[in-house]
């Protein structure tokens, strides 16, 4: 079927048919249809269509709607959407390339979900207020990078998108994707011209449909939030783009900081990777105020590890408690630095008293039986057989090529119990996948990140601390004697006491502890140290401060001076061409600072 939408005797004229001629035309509606009069025909065999709506001269013509629906519709398996995260006051599809608009109230949630995964959606968003008295001011996406210094609006401190007038209209609350797009612009029909697809159905011109009746002046291209397009910039500044990471159910929830007019997309590209190449719905869910909603981002480490949403650790409600600046660090939130103290503060505290940090997003995995010994000294680059129960190793993590992919520390806990911590989920995928290779099939890798939160305490008077607090057996080492790289199995607080490791690690070259607990006891084993350090000037510690310190004595950190591309060798010149860069003459690398203060 074909229709043509030129008014009156010029749509015939333009196909060579006369519109008087019997047996080929008819008339459907006319000045007795009444306003909404509809007619529904069926299309019984090939045929070739002309629709006309002919000009009236008067200046309210009313306007023809056709809808031509296939015959066979496409199957589709519906997705199952998600439970809602509470009782919506709003529900509603944007049907695939499609786009709807709708209202929302300050302090309202807006849940932007991909039913069937792989899916683009563009949102945008007015000042209703401003709107209603003629002044359009938007979702601005270049306003957004000034202010935030980031590619897209993330959950935390860096979750607000601005508007022209550097206002913020809404807030990231949760994301479970973590990859979107505020470069391009929304899909426009120059774009798909361009390519040699001319009347595409596009973003843009949906967008210029369902706001103009909000008095939205119609736009070539739209700029807009494009969620769960996966863009991004290589090395020689060409913006790439690919298959959205996006799953079902995947969702972005927004809360409105100003009563605002939204307009949401199903983006109708199917002629290139941006929606998977093939086109789907979207669905929108608006919640009430009232309502209350973590904040958290969800990672997907690897393809074939489930995903991780940000969450606190076990001292999460203490490090809030003392006002800090929280991100998302490897799926918990982490104090980037705190009020009262800043990096400066904290840094000094670290180098002349104590401080103590939350390092929880350190991996944990347990590596148990016979094989266990083998399957560590064939992973880690260090001679794993050399190491004697109670002592630890910090180790690079290498592939075949040589090229660093973690570092990491390894406890011996007995003869076949091994503790393996490390900064990368994916390490597990490393165990088990050299575990497979060597046909080690007496050996089991235990995930216990979630079993394991750690506390460091860091500084000359570490120590100090927690010698009187630490309480060990008979058969352990005492606190005030541990060595470095040795780890003990105590109590905090007597024989009695809330059950710790201990070990005399850190990264930050000083003398220092880390002290892992059961999540359950997180809180007090903070509350702990933290009486005890109150006579030292002891202070929290967050990650402004930690870089300062670990560049500084020379320890590296992956994505810095190690990667893919670069060997444990390499890592060592980078970070200490870094440390010459700034000035820092390594007075107190880390095997230095720990011998000289036993």
């Amino acid at each position: 079927m074909r229709c043509a939408t030129r008014d009156g005797r010029d749509a015939f004229d333009a196909l060579g048919l006369t519109p008087d001629r019997p047996g080929r035309t008819a008339r459907l509606l006319g000045a007795d249809t009444p306003a909404g009069g509809r007619l529904e025909l069926r299309v019984e065999r090939d045929a070739l269509a002309v629709f006309a709506a002919p000009a009236t001269g008067e200046p309210d013509d009313p306007d023809l709607l056709l809808q031509i629906h296939r015959a066979v519709p496409a199957v589709r398996e519906e997705a199952e959407l998600p439970p809602p995260l509470a009782e919506p006051r709003l529900e509603l599809r944007v049907d695939a390339a499609t786009a709807r608009d709708y209202t929302v109230q300050a302090g309202e949630y807006i849940q932007i979900i991909d039913v069937a995964g792989r899916q683009c959606s563009d949102f945008v968003a007015f000042h209703r207020p401003k709107l209603e008295d003629g002044i359009e001011r938007g979702l601005d996406a270049t306003a957004t990078r000034s202010m935030t210094g980031r590619a897209y609006p993330e959950p935390g401190l860096r979750g607000k998108f601005f508007d022209t007038d550097l206002l913020p209209l809404v807030e990231v609350v949760q994301d479970t994707v973590g990859r979107h797009d505020t470069f391009a612009l929304a899909c426009t029909a120059r774009y798909y011209e361009d390519l040699g697809y001319p009347g595409h159905a596009n973003c843009t011109d949906n967008f210029n449909g369902v706001l103009a009746g909000w008095g939205v002046a119609p736009r070539g291209g739209w700029p807009a939030l494009n969620l769960f397009y996966n863009t991004a910039f290589d090395a020689s500044h060409l913006l790439l783009g690919d298959e959205p990471w996006s799953r079902p159910g995947d969702h972005v929830l927004l809360r409105a900081l100003d009563d605002l007019v939204c307009a949401s997309s199903a983006c109708p590209d199917d002629i290139d990777p941006s929606n998977g190449w093939e086109v789907t719905d979207v669905h929108v869910r608006v919640y009430r105020p009232e309502h209350r909603f973590s904040v958290a981002i969800t990672h997907r480490p690897d393809i074939d590890l489930p995903p991780r949403t940000t969450t606190d650790s076990a001292f999460g409600t203490r490090v809030r408690g003392l006002g800090a600046d929280m991100t998302d660090g490897g799926g918990f939130w982490l104090a980037e630095r705190f009020h009262g103290h800043g990096a400066t503060a904290e840094y000094l505290a670290c180098r002349e008293r104590v401080a103590v940090m939350d390092l929880s997003q350190l991996r944990k995995w347990e590596v148990l039986g016979p094989d266990a010994e083998t399957l560590i000294q064939r992973t880690i680059t260090r001679d794993a057989r050399r190491l004697a129960v109670g002592q630890v190793s910090y180790t690079a993590v290498c592939d075949e090529t040589g090229a660093m992919l973690d570092d990491a520390t390894v406890f011996r806990l007995g003869q076949d119990n091994w503790r393996f911590v490390g900064g990368c989920d994916t390490d597990e995928l490393l165990l088990r996948e050299t575990a497979d290779r060597h046909g080690l099939d007496r050996v089991w890798i235990k995930p216990a990140t979630d079993e394991l939160h750690n506390l460091a305490v860091q500084g000359p008077r570490s120590r100090d601390v927690l010698a009187p607090l630490i309480w060990s057996g008979p058969t352990q080492p005492d606190l005030a004697e541990l060595r470095w790289f040795r780890f003990l199995v105590g109590r905090i607080g007597g024989p009695q006491g809330i059950p710790v490791v201990v070990s005399r690690t850190g990264y930050t070259g000083e003398l220092g502890y880390e002290l892992f607990c059961h999540p359950r006891d997180g809180e007090a084993v903070w509350d702990a140290v933290m009486a005890a350090g109150a006579d030292h000037g002891i202070a929290p510690l967050g990650l402004d401060a930690l870089e300062l310190l670990r560049v500084e004595a020379g320890l590296i950190l992956a994505g810095h001076e190690f990667g893919a591309r670069r060997g444990p060798l390499r890592g060592g010149d980078r970070i200490h061409r870094r440390t010459r860069r700034r000035g820092l003459h390594r007075p107190r690398c880390a095997a230095r600072a720990a011998r000289s203060s036993t």
